[in-house]
């Protein structure tokens, strides 16, 4: 066996694959991570090299609860199925006991580096900050970008979305990125920074497509052709020219 743990990456949760799959199913996102780590961690304790030859889709489906989520994962490219073999593709670089054993030492490595940091933590503390903003200053994106995107906040007028972040829901929505002016950044944000809701970054951004989406839409339904008014054969009420020829005896 491959062992008792996954090696999972935090971005899994904002990838396009993801929502892709949310879509696909009717759930939402969060159930679609969750039902993946039971894919995932079937075929790690299950399987040596993630083929199973002797398991169906319709289990995985069982295991899951969702009917059609292993159809989802192979539109995704997340699972493959040939000649009755289903394989995860890539699991060697995700789950093998390779990659399991560089992931432990990565993390080792990290630590060691934390832990010298420490040690010298006085003699660099001033000069961190001006490092910082000088990068910040180089590069004004830097800071945005940094941004936990599951981190939650209320909306604020200077809000802007990230701009990986907004690029991943725009394409996936079908929506034109030249469509995400300032005078839309300016009419969302200021229609949720009086509400006080908090969101994570992803969820702004997600709701900051469908606005510009739904402004497209709107638009469109404006530009209908307007046919002119149907000529109508009925005679003019309000006419008086039937009166033109009458005479008027004394």
């Amino acid at each position: 066996m491959a062992g008792d743990w996954i090696k999972f990456e935090l971005t899994t949760m904002d990838k396009p694959e993801v929502c892709q799959i949310a879509d696909l199913a009717g759930i939402d996102p969060d159930a679609v991570v969750g039902k993946l780590m039971r894919v995932w961690g079937w075929f790690d304790q299950q399987t040596e090299e993630g083929n199973a030859p002797s398991v169906s889709k319709k289990l995985l489906d069982r295991l899951v609860g969702v009917a059609g989520f292993c159809e989802h994962m192979k539109s995704v490219g997340w699972m493959a199925e040939a000649d009755g073999l289903i394989s995860l593709p890539h699991f060697e670089r995700h789950n093998g006991k390779t990659a399991k054993n560089r992931a432990l030492t990565a993390r080792r490595v990290a630590n060691h580096k934390t832990a010298n940091a420490e040690g010298n933590a006085a003699s660099v503390k001033g000069a961190l900050p001006r490092e910082e903003k000088r990068r910040e200053d180089q590069n004004p994106l830097s800071a945005r970008e940094a941004v936990d995107p599951r981190m939650p906040s209320e909306m604020t007028l200077d809000w802007q979305p990230g701009p990986k972040l907004l690029k991943t829901y725009a394409v996936h929505s079908g929506v034109a990125l030249d469509l995400f002016t300032e005078e839309a950044r300016r009419a969302f944000t200021a229609h949720y920074e009086p509400r006080g809701q908090v969101n994570t970054q992803a969820e702004w951004a997600q709701m900051l497509v469908k606005w510009v989406l739904n402004d497209r839409n709107r638009a469109a339904a404006s530009n209908v052709k307007q046919f002119p008014p149907r000529q109508s054969s009925e005679p003019d009420f309000n006419s008086t020219a039937w009166a033109e020829n009458l005479v008027v005896r004394p």
